[in-house]
């Protein structure tokens, strides 16, 4: 019996996108199913003791530095460190993706997410503006109709709805795996992603 995985993301997060195709690869292989899951890290850090980035000690701020620059060579993942449209606020995307979801399916969805992370850390594009988010519709073939259903209420449920969910499961920062129950925190748990999706 196949298993799930609940993908909770930030579209504006560089560890996300250093683990998407990662993830897309692990869970096809295995067979699993993926939920794909944005909520809003700015709900999700004030419960979980997390600070937004700039709010960090300045050593911490540092070592993150180091730490995106070791992964990105050692993935052969092109990212930009200080990209040109960052901080950038991710609801605009995240409520894009589930539209996407909603509308096309699940890898509809999971390849939506790979171009908004892709914009902001290889391509300096600036995912909370509407044309950028049209245009990414329309380089995946996908219906530009999303775009409005992005902004509707049922939308905004489901993204609540997941954003709850993440707080509710103890979810303190993206991406966060759960596979039956179990929390992976970070595209550098990946591997254990795989063991768990094992038969």
């Amino acid at each position: 019996m196949s298993k799930t995985v609940d993908y909770y993301l930030a579209p504006m997060s560089p560890w996300t996108y250093l683990g998407h195709q990662r993830l897309v690869q692990i869970a096809k292989a295995a067979g699993a199913t993926v939920r794909v899951m944005p909520m809003d890290l700015g709900k999700v850090f004030p419960i979980s003791g997390g600070l937004p980035l700039g709010k960090r000690a300045p050593q911490r701020q540092a070592y993150r530095l180091v730490e995106l620059t070791r992964f990105s060579k050692s993935l052969n993942l092109p990212l930009n460190l200080h990209p040109k449209f960052f901080p950038v606020a991710g609801d605009p995307s995240s409520k894009l993706i589930i539209a996407v979801d909603m509308h096309h399916g699940t890898d509809a969805a999971l390849a939506i997410t790979g171009a908004v992370l892709s914009a902001v850390w290889h391509e300096e594009r600036d995912i909370a503006d509407a044309a950028t988010l049209a245009a990414l519709l329309s380089e995946h073939q996908l219906d530009p109709a999303c775009l409005a259903l992005s902004n509707t209420p049922e939308v905004q449920a489901r993204y609540d709805s997941f954003t709850q969910s993440a707080i509710d499961t103890q979810v303190f920062g993206a991406p966060t795996f759960m596979v039956d129950g179990e929390m992976f925190w970070g595209q550098d748990r990946l591997d254990f992603v795989a063991d768990a999706l094992k038969p």
